[in-house]
C-alpha cells in the first residue's frame, strides 16, 4: 500500500504537471476543471493534501515552497523532527532567526510556514468540495476521502492556531486574490477544527484504524480532538476522547523503543499518525540521515543536529530516581563549568594499562596534554582529577545504568555507533566510538580488532550529544541517498496520547489515574514509575511534562508543547541560553535571544508582512514592529 500510494504521487507531480494545478500552485489558482473527474484523479489529489506536509518542518532558513518545477522540494524544509532545535531538547549550530532574535514579520520562515499550511488547508477544501460532485467514486469511497481530507484541513488549521493563535478561515476552494478575510480568534479555529474532526468520527465509512496504508482515521480524530480540547483546557472532553482512542484499536506497540523508529515498526498499532517516506524516490523521502546523523553515518555529510545536556539529564537512574552527576562524580556541580571536561577527556593508554599501538600512539597524549595545560589555567590543580590513563570507564558509568530510552535517542560520551568506514569509501560497517578531543576517523582496529575509529562530527573542536533515533545503522547499499530515507515522520503516536491523558488527569487532580497512563509508557521500557513523583498536582505536572521530553525526544513536539505550556521563554532561553557541549559551556553560534514581544511567555507568531501588504483586512500582531 505504501508504495502504491508513493506512485500515485509521483504519476500526479510528473506525469499531470500540465492539468492539474493542485499540485503545481494551488496557493495561486484553483484546480482545474479535469480534476476529481476519475478514480485515478481523485485518489491523487487526496494523496496531493498528504504529500503537503512533508519536509513542512524549520531546520535553520526558510522551509521551501512548493513551485511547478519541484512540488514537493526537499531543499530547506525538513520533517516536523526541525522543530525539535526550536525547543529545549534540540540544538543546531546554524541558529535561526527564532532563537537569536531576529524573528520579524518579514522572516522567510513566518511566511514560508503560512504559505505552506494554508496551501494544504487549500487542497483540502478543493477535495471536500469538488469530490462530491466530479468525482466518480462509490459514495461509500466519497464519504471516507472526504472524512480523510476534513482531517488533513483540521490539522493544517491546529497547526496554524497553534502559531498564530488566530487565523482568517476559508473552508471553499478560492483564488488567491479573493483570500481576503481578516483574523479570527484563536477560540472560533479551534471550534471549525472540531467541527470537522467531529464529522470525521461520526462518518460511518471511515475506518475506525488502518495499520497497513498511512492514511487517516476515526482513531486519528479522535486523538488530534482531544488535543485541541486540551489548548482549550476542557480537560474531561480530552479524557473522553483519548479513552476512544484506545477503543479503536491503537495501543503501546510492544517492541523495543529503539526498533519502534524505523521501517519494520512504522505500521505498529502506536502510529496513529504518519508522514510517509519513501526510500529511494526523489523528494518523496526523509532527510533525516543527512541532518540528524554524524559524520560517520553513511551519507550523513552534515550532521548540524545535535541534543542538548539539558535532554540528556532528564533521563533518571533506571530505578527512576533523579540523575545527578554528582552521584557519580563528587563534586563535579562544586567545579566552574568549563573545569569540568576533565572528567570526558580520553584515555592515553589501553583500558588495562598498557600502551596504545605505536600506529595511534603518538597523536592522543598530545591531544589530552594541551586540553589538560588550558584547564589547568581555568582551575590550577584541575588535572589531578584526570585519572592515571584516562577517564572513558568513569565517565560511561554515568550513562550505563540509566533509562533505556537514553541510550536510544541519543549518542553519549564512549558510546559506539555502527556507522560506515570512510578509508573504503563508506561501503563497509564500522564501529565508531563518540571520544573526546577527536583524534581521527581513519577505521584504524588494534590487533584485537577492536575498532578506534572516533565518530565524525562536523564540528571536531566541540563535544556534544548526537541523535540516534530516525539515524540508519551501517551500510546500507549504494543506492542509498541521505536526501531520500524511507523512515516516516510519526505526527501522533499513542504514547503521545497517553501522556496527554495524563496531562489531563493531572489538571483535574486524578494523580493516580495520571500516574497509572504514565506507566503504561514506562512499563515498554521497564523503568519503574514512583508514586512520590505524582504526590501533588504541581509535582505531578512537572514530572508529566518531563516524562513527554524524555519519551518524544527527537520527534520536533517538544516546541509545540513548551508553546502549549507557556514554558518555552523558562525552558529555552534561560539566561545565557545558547547552544551547549556536554559539560554545559557555549558551543558555537550565536547566543540565544527572546523575541521582545508581549513581555509575556506565550510566544506567538506575527502575521506575515507579505500577507498584511496585500490583505488590508489583516491586522499586525501586538507586539510586533511591521
Amino acid at each position: 500500500m505504501k508504495i502504491k500510494k508513493y506512485i500515485a504521487i509521483v504519476a500526479l507531480c510528473g506525469g499531470l504537471m500540465a492539468c492539474v494545478d493542485l499540485d503545481t500552485a494551488p496557493y495561486d489558482q484553483l484546480a482545474t476543471s479535469t480534476m476529481w473527474t476519475t478514480e485515478n484523479l481523485t485518489d491523487m489529489g487526496i494523496n496531493g493534501i498528504y504529500a503537503n506536509l512533508r519536509n513542512w518542518g524549520i531546520y535553520t532558513t526558510s522551509i521551501s515552497f512548493p513551485t511547478t518545477a519541484t512540488p514537493f522540494p526537499n531543499s530547506n524544509g525538513v520533517g516536523q523532527w526541525g522543530y525539535e532545535i526550536l525547543g529545549p531538547l534540540g540544538q543546531s549550530h546554524g541558529v535561526p532567526d527564532f532563537l537569536n532574535g531576529g524573528l520579524n514579520p518579514g522572516s522567510g520562515n513566518v511566511n514560508n510556514l503560512w504559505r505552506r499550511l494554508y496551501e494544504g488547508v487549500h487542497r483540502a477544501n478543493d477535495a471536500i468540495y469538488n469530490i462530491p460532485i466530479k468525482s466518480p467514486v462509490s459514495e461509500e469511497k466519497k464519504a471516507c476521502l472526504i472524512a480523510e481530507a476534513r482531517f488533513l484541513r483540521a490539522f493544517h488549521y491546529y497547526r496554524l492556531n497553534e502559531l498564530w493563535r488566530g487565523v482568517p478561515y476559508y473552508d471553499v476552494p478560492i483564488l488567491v486574490t479573493e483570500a481576503t478575510k481578516g483574523q479570527e480568534t484563536e477560540e472560533f479555529i479551534w471550534e471549525r477544527i472540531i467541527e470537522d474532526l467531529t464529522a470525521c468520527i461520526n462518518e460511518p465509512h471511515f475506518p475506525n484504524n488502518n495499520f497497513t496504508a498511512g492514511r487517516v482515521t476515526k482513531g486519528a480524530a479522535y486523538a488530534l480532538r482531544g488535543k485541541v480540547y486540551m489548548q482549550q483546557g476542557k480537560w474531561q472532553d480530552a479524557i473522553r476522547d483519548f479513552e476512544r482512542v484506545g477503543a479503536m484499536g491503537y495501543g503501546l506497540a510492544q517492541v523495543n523503543y529503539k526498533a519502534l523508529f524505523t521501517e519494520a515498526h512504522e505500521r505498529s498499532s502506536e502510529m496513529i499518525f504518519s508522514v510517509e517516506n519513501m526510500q529511494g524516490y526523489a523528494n518523496f523521502g526523509s532527510i533525516a540521515q543527512q541532518y540528524l546523523g554524524t559524520r560517520a553515518a553513511q551519507g550523513s555529510n552534515w550532521g548540524d543536529h545535535r541534543i542538548t545536556p539539558f535532554a540528556v539529564e532528564l533521563y533518571e537512574n533506571s530505578d527512576s530516581t533523579p540523575f545527578n552527576w554528582d552521584d557519580y562524580i563528587p563534586g563535579y556541580s562544586s567545579l566552574p563549568i568549563a573545569a569540568r571536561q576533565v572528567y570526558f577527556l580520553r584515555d592515553t593508554l589501553r583500558a588495562n594499562g598498557t600502551p596504545l599501538e605505536p600506529s595511534i600512539a603518538g597523536s592522543i597524549p598530545v591531544l589530552v596534554r594541551a586540553r589538560l595545560a588550558t584547564l589547568e589555567g581555568i582551575m590550577p590543580g584541575i588535572s589531578a582529577h584526570y585519572l592515571p590513563y584516562g577517564n572513558e570507564a568513569r565517565i560511561k558509568t554515568a550513562y550505563a545504568d540509566r533509562d533505556p530510552r537514553l541510550a536510544a535517542n541519543v549518542i553519549t560520551p564512549y558510546a559506539e555507533f555502527l556507522g560506515v568506514n570512510e578509508g573504503t569509501g563508506g561501503t563497509q560497517n564500522f564501529t565508531h566510538t563518540l571520544r573526546w578531543p577527536y583524534r581521527g576517523n581513519d577505521g584504524v582496529r588494534l590487533p584485537d580488532n577492536t575498532p578506534v575509529g572516533d565518530l565524525r562530527p562536523d564540528r571536531q573542536a566541540e563535544f556534544e550529544y548526537f541523535q540516534r533515533k530516525f539515524v540508519y545503522e551501517g551500510f546500507n547499499g549504494t543506492t542509498f541517498d541521505r536526501t531520500r530515507g524511507g523512515i516516516d515522520d510519526p505526527m501522533i503516536r499513542y504514547a503521545d496520547v497517553l501522556l496527554m491523558w495524563a496531562e489531563a488527569l493531572v489538571e483535574i487532580n486524578q494523580l493516580t489515574n495520571a500516574m497509572d497512563k504514565v506507566a503504561q509508557v514506562r512499563n515498554r521500557v521497564g523503568m519503574p514509575t514512583l508514586a512520590s513523583n505524582f504526590a501533588d498536582q504541581a509535582t505531578a505536572r512537572d514530572y508529566v511534562r518531563d516524562e513527554r521530553r524524555r519519551e518524544m525526544l527527537g520527534e520536533g513536539g517538544a516546541y509545540f508543547d513548551e508553546l502549549r505550556w507557556g514554558t518555552l521563554k523558562e525552558t529555552k532561553f534561560p539566561a545565557g541560553a545558547s547552544t551547549k557541549q556536554v559539560w554545559g559551556i557555549p558551543g558555537g553560534g550565536a547566543a540565544f535571544r527572546w523575541p521582545d514581544v508581549y513581555n509575556r511567555d506565550q510566544l506567538v507568531w506575527p502575521i506575515p508582512r507579505g500577507e498584511i501588504e496585500r490583505n488590508p483586512n489583516l491586522k499586525p500582531t501586538p507586539g510586533w514592529t511591521y
